[in-house]
C-alpha cells in the first residue's frame, strides 16, 4: 500500500490518523482533535485497538472531517493488509448526528478511490448488520453487491479492478 495522505471530497476530508493520536484516543484523550458529538464511538475504539495490535501500521483509520468546520464526525479504513488474492475488508462509522446527509457515501467513496489506486487491492468487502439499512444503502450506492449472510451479518463485495 502507498503512503496515505489526506483525501478531499466536496463535503469531507479524510485525514490519516497517526499512532500517537490512536493511542491517545484509546486513553480517552482527543489530542487536539475537534470531535463532533458522538465521536469517537465504541466501534472507533475497537477499530483503533485492532489496528494497533496488527502488523500493518497503515491500517490505522482515517478521520472523517467535515470540510465546513473541521469537526471529526467519524472514521473509516481497512482491516489488515490485503489477502494474497488482493481482498481487503473495510469498516466505517459516523457519529449518529452526522448520518443521513450523504457524508458516509462521500467518505467511503473516497476510500474506494484510494484503494483502487493500490496495486495490491483487487476486491473490497464489507460487513454490516442486516437491519442497518443506511449502511447497506451506502454500500449499494457505491456498487457493492451482497455476497452472503452469516452470524456476523450481511457481506458485500466490490471488484475494484473493473472499469
Amino acid at each position: 500500500m502507498t503512503l496515505r495522505a489526506p483525501i478531499e471530497t466536496a463535503l469531507v476530508r479524510l485525514v490519516p490518523m497517526d499512532r500517537k493520536q490512536a493511542e491517545a484516543l484509546r486513553r480517552g484523550e482527543l489530542l487536539g482533535i475537534q470531535a463532533g458529538r458522538g465521536w469517537p464511538h465504541a466501534d472507533t475504539l475497537d477499530g483503533i485497538g485492532a489496528a494497533l495490535a496488527g502488523e500493518d501500521p497503515e491500517a490505522l483509520p482515517w478521520l472523517v472531517v467535515l470540510r465546513s468546520d473541521g469537526v471529526v464526525i467519524g472514521d473509516l479504513g481497512w482491516k489488515g493488509t490485503p489477502s494474497p488474492d488482493g481482498e481487503v475488508e473495510i469498516g466505517y462509522g459516523l457519529a449518529a448526528g452526522s448520518r443521513g446527509r450523504g457524508l458516509a457515501t462521500h467518505a467511503v467513496g473516497a476510500l474506494l478511490d484510494w484503494l483502487r489506486a493500490q496495486p495490491s487491492v483487487r476486491r473490497v468487502v464489507a460487513q454490516t448488520e442486516p437491519d442497518n439499512t443506511p449502511s447497506r444503502r451506502v454500500l449499494e450506492r457505491l456498487g457493492f453487491t451482497v455476497t452472503g449472510e452469516d452470524d456476523d451479518g450481511v457481506w458485500y463485495a466490490l471488484d475494484v479492478t473493473a472499469g
